[in-house]
Formats: C-alpha cells, structure tokens, sequence
C-alpha cells in the first residue's frame, strides 16, 4: 500500500521509537512517500522533538536517518502541477503539499489531523485505521 505520510507523523516516530507509528513505518508493509517539504518540517522542530523524545542529538540524528531511509522523497517539481487542485481541497497551506503529492501518485495520505479528512478526495487515514488495514 501506498502512503503520504505527513510530518507530524514522523515527529511522532521521533519522539516515541517505540510507539505504534516507529512500528508501522519500521514494518516493510507500507511504501512511504513525502514531498522534500517534510525535510524542513522536522528540522523546523528538531529542538522541541530533542526535548520530547530525551534523545540526545546523535541519537536523533541516527534514527531520523534510519526513517528516511524507509521513506521516497519526492521534489516539488514532480508534483507540482497538482498544486492548485490541492489547494483548492486543502485549507491549509502547509499540507498542501502532502495533498499535491497524494493527487499525483494516487494514494492516500496519513496523518492524526482530523482537518485532512474535511473533504473528499484524498483518502487520509489516521494511525488506528492503518494498522487496523495492515493486519
């Protein structure tokens, strides 16, 4: 099964690498994308995640590359024409993104925010129901 997966997930996988979502991206039983726009989402919050997760920073440093390395980023230019429908579905801008990149490769997206699932033509699902799909 193919998947968006949004930052706020990943996030969580950094601050819990036990917890169910370290798990399901660990698993092998999803093929994980996200646009490179991720990248700057985690980073963006790399001190709150260090002061969450009690990693020290190397130990970040080795699981978050230990993730990527589960996940297919994808330039904004390869989805790029898909952008004004996405935001046109997509209130927020900063999930835009996700929503262009689900447009083009024809998947769903997953995430806990419930805003996402304000519309209809995306399917998002939420970590309960993908591992309620992956068993």
């Amino acid at each position: 099964m193919e998947v968006v997966i949004d930052a706020n997930e990943v996030i969580s996988a950094l601050i819990s690498s036990s917890g169910k979502t370290a798990e399901i991206i660990f698993s092998g039983k999803l093929k994980l994308f996200a646009p490179e726009y991720l990248l700057g989402e985690i980073n963006n919050h790399k001190s709150e995640i260090l002061q969450k997760s009690g990693l020290s920073k190397a130990e970040l440093d080795m699981l978050l590359s230990l993730i990527f390395l589960n996940i297919e980023f994808i330039p904004f230019f390869e989805f790029e024409k898909f952008e004004e429908e996405a935001s046109k579905i997509c209130q927020d801008p900063n999930d835009t993104e996700y929503f262009s990149l689900a447009l083009k490769l024809g998947c769903s997206i997953w995430s806990n925010d419930k805003r996402l699932k304000e519309q209809n033509k995306v399917k998002v699902y939420n970590t309960t129901e993908l591992i309620g799909l992956l068993k």
